[in-house]
């Protein structure tokens, strides 16, 4: 059977939505309901130094408005703060805060033990040679959501 261009990234995608969807269903049997990969993708992002809905937007290429609603969203589950700026007191600048960071890691550590799971149903060798791949097509550089141009998706949910 003959795949299509189409089928390839069918599977690609597949795949990052079968991780991502274990990911969140996870977090939230662990108490984190309400985490978003959008969400992740914006705290990452501040992290890197997005410290306002302007630059956040910049950063995952969505508009200020859908940064400042990601804001809004973040803010009020307790992942990100609001701060005055200590070198411009007109300012407000937005931080990870200590939840978000523990949100942040939690996740990490879950993506660690579905990685895991991939390597004891295909195989280790199977998943480092499928890595390499992966690899070898997209180059050593990871995606970085926090980078300007890369798409995160936008939205609060």
């Amino acid at each position: 059977m003959s795949r299509s261009g189409a089928d390839l990234a069918l599977l690609l995608l597949g795949a990052y939505r079968r991780l991502v969807d274990d990911a969140v269903a996870e977090l939230a049997a662990r108490g984190y309901p309400d985490v978003r990969p959008s969400h992740d993708f914006a705290m990452r992002a501040i992290l890197a130094g997005a410290d306002n809905a302007s630059e956040l937007g910049r950063r995952l290429s969505v508009s200020k408005q859908a940064a400042a609603k990601t804001i809004a969203t973040l803010l009020e589950r307790g992942y990100i703060a609001r701060e005055t700026d200590p070198q411009d007191a007109r300012r407000k600048r937005i931080e990870v805060t200590p939840l978000g960071l523990e949100v942040m890691s939690v996740g990490e550590s879950i993506f660690d033990d579905l990685r895991r799971g991939w390597a004891d149903q295909i195989g280790s060798r199977e998943l480092v040679a499928l890595e390499a791949r992966l690899t070898e097509l997209v180059g050593d550089a990871r995606v970085r959501s926090e980078e300007p141009g890369w798409v995160a998706g936008g939205g609060g949910d």
